[in-house]
């Protein structure tokens, strides 16, 4: 989708007669040195997406490095998930307005920066100041990436493009942590980041020898409108970051975070009814299908990165893997995402999407609760099956949702459903994190102190008067002993009810797979359009 397109969408509502952008139509214009355009926007969008979870694998290492606590570590992850968040949706406004080529540059040459700057980082405050400059500037690179994409590719070959293009957003965020525990174990946690550097350079320099530039535009940029959601967004983060420790609604700065989070959400509804120019068509809101999956798919972000968020830390510091076998071990779980994207482009015009949803829910539920199983002695196999079989899963939910999003959606309003969609995943993802991890901190010690209770003289079958002297003399080692043993199992069952709690969130997701309405069959014509929701 050009620029232009995407201006004239945008202002759609706001004509007495909307109709899509002629240049959307247009037949694309030879393009010098496509390959290698190609080659540096899918070089940028890998190395954006892949840091929304390679540092996962490292945070055990971070956190003693960077004196973090349990809690604080988490905001590694989602302090860069909400930046992104909120810097994805104004990406189409300053696109037009100061151009694709200078905006690849800027957001590529500040990612890269930033990465460095986070591989220096000291303390947890400047790795999350540096992370959330990392977001800020990486968040146009997706949506640009799909943008020039389509640009540069005649629309005969977009359904090709958006299909690999896709793929590759859906399959970085889960090889993440595989190169994340290489990169780790072989050398340290710092050049999870550094590793961008040569990758950021490289993809700088071929955007500015060989990218071409788009047209410019004035629409005009609701401000305040951006600023109510941007509010809204980062007090909800705040909320759920901070809760647990606070004790939730007890607390008065958990209470002015929910204030600030439904004010901001109740002046930009009430901005958006009044103003000529809202910063979002309140028109997007009213499809069942947009709606319905927007819902479903914060649930589905949740699954996505909450489970490498909790798998990490389980096997290294519980099960006792090294920082490369969990990366390798997790692995599998990309390639039934990858195998699941195949099958699906096969099924999609021989099945109703919602089938297919049903199939990949069923197939995550099924891993879900065989996780719920697993113990500190649990086997490599059983760590590999699970996983792949969740990739599977999650590759099935993503496609088939992308599609039937935008089945009903009017085209002038496509791409800011394709913004909010995005915004729902990532937020989904955030919420995800910060729940799991006030969970997990909880769980753990609710069941210390119930294991505790019961772990007595009488419950293990020993009379005192049966112990024997050396014991008793030694009775303070063993006590500690005892105690670190009681601390891992506590901390083991803490990471099953969370498992148990995603397993729960994909059944009550299940029936909104009713309320979706049927996609219309693609075919041939319909290609790119529904290629390009997917790699939205």
């Amino acid at each position: 989708m050009s620029t232009a397109s995407a201006t004239t969408a945008d202002d759609a509502p706001q004509t007495s007669d909307p109709q899509p952008s002629q240049a959307a139509h247009a037949p694309a214009k030879e393009v010098r040195f496509r390959g290698l355009i190609t080659f540096a926007i899918m070089l940028a969008t890998i190395m954006q997406v892949l840091d929304t979870t390679i540092a996962n694998v490292a945070l055990p290492h971070m956190q003693g490095s960077l004196s973090a606590t349990q809690d604080q570590i988490t905001w590694i992850l989602t302090s860069y998930i909400v930046a992104s968040a909120i810097m994805t949706l104004p990406t189409a406004w300053l696109m037009g307005r100061f151009g694709r080529k200078n905006l690849f540059l800027f957001t590529v040459g500040g990612f890269t920066l930033a990465s460095v700057l986070c591989g220096m980082a000291t303390s947890i405050e400047q790795m999350v100041l540096f992370r959330v400059l990392q977001g800020c500037c990486g968040a146009a690179l997706v949506p640009m990436a799909q943008a020039t994409m389509l640009d540069i590719n005649p629309k005969e070959k977009h359904a090709k493009a958006m299909a690999m293009w896709g793929m590759g957003v859906m399959i970085g965020p889960i090889l993440g942590p595989t190169l994340g525990g290489w990169l780790t174990e072989s050398y340290n946690w710092r050049w999870v980041f550094y590793i961008n550097l040569p990758l950021g350079i490289i993809a700088f320099i071929a955007m500015l020898l060989f990218m071409p530039d788009s047209e410019r535009s004035d629409r005009p940029f609701d401000k305040f409108g951006f600023t109510m959601l941007a509010l809204m967004i980062g007090a909800l983060q705040m909320l759920m970051d901070r809760g647990e420790g606070k004790g939730w609604f007890d607390s008065r700065e958990i209470l002015l975070y929910a204030a600030l989070a439904g004010s901001a959400l109740w002046m930009y509804i009430i901005h958006t009814l009044r103003t000529p120019h809202p910063f979002l068509s309140p028109e997007i809101f009213r499809d069942r299908n947009l709606m319905t999956s927007l819902v479903f798919i914060f649930f589905i972000g949740i699954l996505l990165l909450a489970t490498m968020a909790l798998l990490p830390p389980f096997l290294q510091t519980l099960v006792g893997y090294p920082v490369l076998d969990v990366g390798l071990i997790m692995a599998p779980r990309g390639m039934g995402t990858m195998l699941a994207m195949v099958m699906v482009g096969q099924l999609a015009n021989r099945l109703d999407a919602r089938i297919l949803l049903l199939i990949g829910l069923s197939c995550t539920a099924i891993s879900l609760n065989a996780m719920t199983y697993f113990n500190t002695s649990v086997q490599a196999s059983t760590l590999i099956w699970t996983g792949m079989l969740q990739g599977f899963g999650l590759g099935f939910i993503f496609v088939p949702l992308s599609t039937v999003a935008y089945a009903t959606l009017a085209p002038q309003y496509r791409a800011e459903g394709a913004s909010v969609f995005s915004l729902s995943r990532n937020m989904g993802s955030s919420v995800g994190i910060s729940m799991v991890m006030a969970l997990l901190s909880r769980h753990m010690s609710t069941n210390h102190a119930y294991l505790t209770e019961n772990v007595t003289a009488a419950s293990l079958g020993i009379s005192l008067q049966q112990v024997p002297q050396d014991l008793v003399n030694n009775a303070s080692g063993i006590l500690l002993m005892l105690d670190a043993e009681i601390t891992r199992q506590a901390a083991t069952i803490a990471y099953l009810n969370d498992f148990k709690l995603m397993f729960w969130v994909v059944v009550f997701a299940a029936p909104m797979v009713l309320m979706l309405k049927k996609a219309p069959p693609a075919n041939h014509q319909k290609a790119p359009e529904i290629a390009h929701a997917v790699a939205d």
